[in-house]
């Protein structure tokens, strides 16, 4: 499973079973920042539902490799998920990735109030991607 971390959303991405592609699945969406029973709820839902063994969580990173600001707040949902579900979280670079879903979405033709219906999502897909192209296990 590949996550895109949001102030309000988490974008959700599931690998086919032989771990070669990455499928967008869905927005996890919550009003506020700091209130995530019902996100870590989905989560665990999603995980059952499709027999999660391992989540991707991108780690938005500087472009000079620092930590951002929301580098902390990722860790934290990281630490969350694990306590909350029992499964390794690996934390996978995701510079770049809103760029990248910018221009599927442009190829895609998708529009205006669309874009940010898509957006997390296809993050989410991108980071899991890339994990699955990467992976040395």
């Amino acid at each position: 499973m590949g996550l895109d971390y949001g102030s309000k959303t988490v974008g959700v991405a599931i690998s086919d079973e032989l771990l070669l592609t990455a499928q967008g699945k869905e927005i996890i969406r919550r009003k506020e920042e700091n209130k995530l029973r019902k996100t870590l709820a989905r989560i665990e839902e999603l995980i059952v539902e499709y027999g999660v063994e391992k989540i991707v969580l991108g780690l938005p990173i500087n472009m000079d490799m620092t930590p951002s600001v929301r580098s902390e707040l990722c860790l934290e949902f990281k630490d969350k998920i694990e306590r909350r579900t029992g499964i390794p979280v690996i934390m996978w670079d995701e510079r770049l990735t809103t760029v990248e879903a910018d221009e599927i979405m442009d190829e895609l033709e998708i529009r205006g109030r669309e874009r940010k219906e898509y957006v997390d999502m296809i993050a989410a897909q991108i980071i899991l991607q890339d994990y699955l192209n990467n992976r040395k296990d």
